[in-house]
């Protein structure tokens, strides 16, 4: 058996992976709050864009970014194009299945439902691009550290869900985007441990739809990296869930009054009601508390 290094770069690597995944899944449970407070076409818009962030960034990039680092003495490692880009697609649609999941159904049910489909998904998505590696020698796998990484998948996947449809606060998500982003990178890392090359004679590589990780991962992780930053901007800028749910309640209030006469006692307790709120957040703040989160 060959031995494998998996930090060629030392802590370089894992690290920046781990803040790459930090930062998808972070995007990913903002968008999911946000679908939260919208209906119908809206909402799924929001939760598409979770299953991009979480998907892409949160998964895939953390993953190819470590294996960046990952190298074979004596060995040229490259990479097969169209089963790499397979991998991404792969992550994006069976986490999009579990958030859509729990979007649109309640329950423990749909909870967990989603977190298996979601943690199958970050595993398929790691072992199929391991199969794009084509290298002049053997690659197989530990049986039981594979069943143990698809175990951390499904947990993380799981603890992804429960912390999209329970934190509101940006603190609790970001604490809780730092311990998905142990476990995306614990499921890793624990698929890599499982890993065994052993050497083949004979075996030449095809260089035929391959090319080198200098060459295609690193522009196209690079250019992801700059999607999850251009999806911050968007994030920032957009109405927060708790500003959402406080423009629909506004709304139904003017449409109420509106029909009552402006002249009622509604309307003018409605008015003194608004003109009396005071709220020292401004619009677009991430910082605003959730309305369930206001005391009385």
């Amino acid at each position: 058996m060959i031995h494998v290094n998996n930090f060629s770069n030392g802590a370089l690597n894992p690290v920046l992976a781990y803040l790459m995944s930090c930062m998808g899944c972070f995007l990913g449970l903002r968008c999911t709050t946000r679908a939260r407070a919208y209906q119908g076409a809206a909402r799924a818009r929001w939760l598409a864009m979770a299953a991009l962030a979480i998907g892409s960034t949160g998964i895939w990039v953390m993953h190819f970014i470590a294996m960046l680092g990952f190298t074979i003495p004596d060995e040229s490692i490259r990479y097969n194009v169209p089963v790499t880009i397979l991998s991404m697609v792969i992550a994006v649609a069976v986490v999009g299945v579990g958030t859509f999941i729990v979007g649109f159904r309640e329950g423990n049910g749909p909870l967990l439902l989603g977190g298996v489909i979601i943690g199958c998904g970050v595993a398929s998505m790691h072992y199929v691009g391991m199969s794009a590696i084509r290298v002049q020698d053997s690659l197989t796998y530990d049986p039981m550290l594979v069943a143990a990484s698809v175990i951390i998948a499904v947990i993380a996947g799981t603890a992804a869900l429960w912390a999209a449809l329970r934190l509101h606060s940006l603190l609790s998500t970001i604490a809780a985007s730092l311990i998905m982003g142990v476990a995306v990178s614990g499921m890793h890392y624990t698929g890599m441990a499982a890993l065994r090359v052993y050497p083949e004679r004979g075996v030449s590589v095809s260089t035929s739809a391959t090319a080198s990780a200098i060459a295609f991962l690193l522009p196209l992780i690079l250019g992801l990296s700059m999607v999850g930053f251009i999806f911050s901007t968007v994030i920032a800028l957009s109405p927060t869930a708790a500003e959402i749910l406080e423009e629909g309640e506004l709304m139904a209030r003017i449409a109420q009054t509106s029909q009552n006469g402006p002249h009622t006692g509604l309307g003018r307790q409605l008015s003194a009601t608004d003109s009396g709120r005071q709220d020292p957040a401004q619009p677009g703040s991430l910082f605003r508390p959730h309305p369930s989160q206001r005391r009385p």
